[in-house]
């Protein structure tokens, strides 16, 4: 059974960061894409990061481009996402993903993960 554990979320003011962690369990991470998504109140839920089976490519929305970056640790089967710069607009539950199928990469859409964890909430103050 797969497990995947989102941890790190909090309050934070704007300009502040944090770093989210993704563990999985019941699942070798290496061979499938990952990414995180956020959902606000009201809204769908939307991708912040992408990265490929092998670590070799990344894709983020304009949103947090150059303020978020997604990577992962094959070691430790987890899966971060550093985020920077922060903005209120950044509120919301972060959920982590894992591909439906192995050996996606960095421009797979929602559609393409399978897996999910329960999510953690992300808030940050003006």
């Amino acid at each position: 059974q797969v497990q995947l554990v989102e941890s790190g979320g909090g309050l934070v003011q704007a300009g502040g960061s944090l770093r989210l962690s993704c563990v999985a369990s019941g699942l070798t991470l290496s061979k499938y894409a990952m990414g995180w998504f956020r959902q606000a109140p009201g809204k769908e839920r939307d991708i912040v990061g992408v990265i490929s089976w092998s670590g070799g490519s990344t894709s983020y929305p304009d949103s947090v481009q150059g303020r978020f970056t997604i990577s992962r640790d094959y070691a430790k089967n987890t899966v971060y996402l550093q985020m920077n710069s922060l903005k209120p607009e950044d509120t919301a539950i972060y959920y982590c993903a894992a591909g439906r199928y192995q050996y996606g990469s960095s421009r797979s859409q929602r559609g393409d993960f399978g897996s999910w964890g329960q999510g953690t909430q992300v808030t940050v103050s003006s």
